[in-house]
């Protein structure tokens, strides 16, 4: 790769330690354009109360700015995107840099257009999610959907290159307005050095399911309660737990008590290691998308991370994610229904006690290594930022 010899900023308002796979993407991304010669200025947010105590990496300038944040510790809605955009604009354009990476969602994309185009800058805008499919899968009125949708063509049109998760989304970006030859689909990743076979057991020894990460509208993991409480008696040592958080997760609560009394633990959201772990020992980890709400084109970062650690994956959902599991074996994918979701349960337990989900652990890690690695990802993107630099500076 092109040696950047210049000065990246990268705006967002995820950024570790805080705990998701946006963080995590932007903070492989950041230690790949530092280890290729840019200088890495980082305008972020401080971190919520319970993300991880873990330094910055070195020689990466991270600077980090209070926000609003959702009683989860999100920076999630409206009023919150703009407590965190609005200072962004004064603090870029009293920034030094060459090149803009602008993460989701539009209206910082947006806001790094504008301060970029005052300091004749070219922007990069990493799109992991499409949002305006995403307001239209929450029920958001008319109006809403067509803000976004011009909000999110604009950024899409302004931006030097676009970077794209998946194929799907590719084509939803086009449709929105990228040029298509701006476009470069780099897949997404997780940190193999983390989500490894040889990540360390739990201390809990029984038998469980295990999900991790954001409990959200769209993903609806309520489905693993109701399949879990049909096939209670069945399995009466079996639990389920649950590490991260999100806009359903009270409600995931209440159902617990109500229908699996003393059978599901909240971990809250725990440090990537610790996630290993508990997916580590799992009998598998649990990934959900509901079909046909906007969101049938995603494949969940949960998945990777299952993978990684060689641990079967029990996905439901549509027809994209569960492709990715059948086609690479990484588990087992099932439609969204409780009580198909109860079957695979009774599957991978039973593939569990014969010692077969163990004697394929190394392939399925050895999948995750040759083509989910989050550091192979981040080159890719880094490729791209150089690319813009150098066509820029020429």
């Amino acid at each position: 790769m092109t040696r950047l010899q210049g000065r990246v900023l990268i705006a967002s308002r995820l950024f570790p330690p805080e705990v998701s796979a946006g963080a995590f993407r932007l903070g492989a991304l950041a230690r790949a354009l530092r280890d290729h010669g840019s200088d890495v200025v980082v305008l972020t947010t401080t971190p919520p109360s319970h993300a991880p105590r873990t330094p910055d990496s070195p020689k990466i300038d991270v600077r980090r700015w209070p926000v609003l944040r959702d009683r989860g510790g999100n920076v999630r809605g409206y009023v919150q995107y703009a407590s965190y955009d609005a200072p962004l604009l004064f603090r870029m354009l009293f920034s030094r840099f060459d090149v803009a990476v602008a993460e989701s969602p539009p209206t910082t994309g947006l806001v790094v257009a504008l301060a970029a185009a005052v300091r004749r800058r070219p922007v990069v805008y990493y799109a992991a999610d499409v949002w305006t499919d995403g307001v239209i899968s929450m029920g958001a009125p008319k109006p809403v959907i067509a803000l976004m949708r011009w909000m999110e063509s604009q950024v899409l049109r302004s931006a030097r290159a676009v970077i794209s998760v998946s194929d799907e989304v590719t084509e939803r970006l086009i449709a929105l307005g990228a040029a298509p030859e701006q476009v470069t689909t780099v897949g997404n990743g997780i940190d193999t050095t983390i989500f490894t076979p040889d990540a360390a057991f739990p201390d809990d020894t029984g038998r469980y399911f295990v999900y991790t990460g954001t409990m959200s509208e769209w993903q609806q993991p309520d489905v693993f309660l109701r399949a879990l409480a049909s096939i209670a008696s069945e399995v009466p040592d079996v639990r389920l737990k649950f590490f991260g958080q999100g806009a359903v997760e009270h409600q995931l609560r209440e159902l617990a008590e109500e229908i699996l009394p003393g059978r599901v633990d909240f971990g809250g959201v725990v440090s990537p290691q610790i996630s290993a772990s508990w997916i580590r020992g799992a009998v598998a980890s649990l990934v959900s998308i509901v079909p046909g709400i906007g969101y049938d084109f995603a494949r969940p970062t949960k998945t990777y991370a299952a993978a990684a650690v060689g641990t079967p994956v029990l996905f439901a959902g549509p027809e994209v994610g569960a492709r990715l599991v059948r086609e690479s074996s990484l588990g087992l994918a099932v439609p969204f229904a409780a009580d198909a979701v109860a079957d695979g349960m009774l599957e991978l337990l039973e593939e569990h006690e014969s010692g077969h989900s163990a004697q394929v652990r190394a392939q399925r890690a050895s999948w995750a290594n040759s083509h989910v690695s989050l550091t192979a990802v981040a080159e890719r993107v880094a490729m791209v930022v150089s690319q813009v630099r150098v066509a820029t500076r020429d």
